[in-house]
């Protein structure tokens, strides 16, 4: 009878650990026919700072980032923030997917500072992961924080997993959306939203 091999999971690191740059050398070692050239002497630690900033939504929380920077204020009209531009990693192939995003909310009695909604973006794209939850976890964060009557959200990005390898199709692109309250029920609420963010109003 064959035998299962036992399987060791590695805990996760966190931003106290200890570096992990010395894995990565491990890596190049595999990869690179001449690992000790001067290009490559200082490699790992680059692209352990670098990772540590492209994740550094894990450790980062959604309502300090805001800071009290939300405002009582009587406005029932739609507030749009659109073509946030933003980068993030797939957490399938760690490569990069990149493109905009456009949030829309109606404010029920309170409002966010618009330098903020950004910043809201950020941190959910500064993680491992896929546009589909990524579209979703920006919309319900603002549902969470100012409770308006309905928050909007569509994504657009390019995904370099797909350009870059695979189907290897580099003009391509993925558009996705998150549609809570209002903008889920109201159709001309979602689009309006369509329409003053330039997509069609059959997307």
């Amino acid at each position: 009878m064959a035998k299962h091999k036992q399987v060791v999971k590695m805990p996760a690191l966190r931003a106290a650990d200890s570096s992990f740059a010395p894995l990565i050398q491990r890596v190049i070692d595999q990869l690179v026919d001449d690992p000790d050239r001067d290009g490559l002497a200082n490699t790992p630690e680059r692209v352990e700072k670098a990772l540590r900033f492209l994740t550094s939504g894990y450790h980062t929380d959604v309502r300090q980032v805001v800071n009290g920077a939300r405002f009582a204020v009587q406005y029932d009209e739609m507030v749009i923030v659109k073509d946030i531009e933003f980068f993030s990693l797939c957490e399938h192939h760690m490569l990069p997917f990149f493109g905009k995003v456009h949030v829309a909310y109606l404010p029920k009695g309170q409002v966010i500072g618009l330098s903020k909604i950004p910043r809201i973006v950020d941190v959910f794209a500064r993680r491992l992961q896929i546009q589909e939850r990524m579209t979703q976890e920006i919309a319900q964060s603002i549902q969470n924080i100012i409770d308006p009557v309905g928050v909007g959200v569509i994504c657009e990005a390019r995904h370099f997993c797909m350009m870059m390898r695979g189907v290897e199709k580099q003009h391509s692109g993925a558009v996705t959306s998150a549609m809570l309250g209002a903008f889920r029920t109201r159709k001309t609420t979602r689009d309006e939203f369509l329409s003053l963010v330039g997509r069609p109003l059959n997307s």
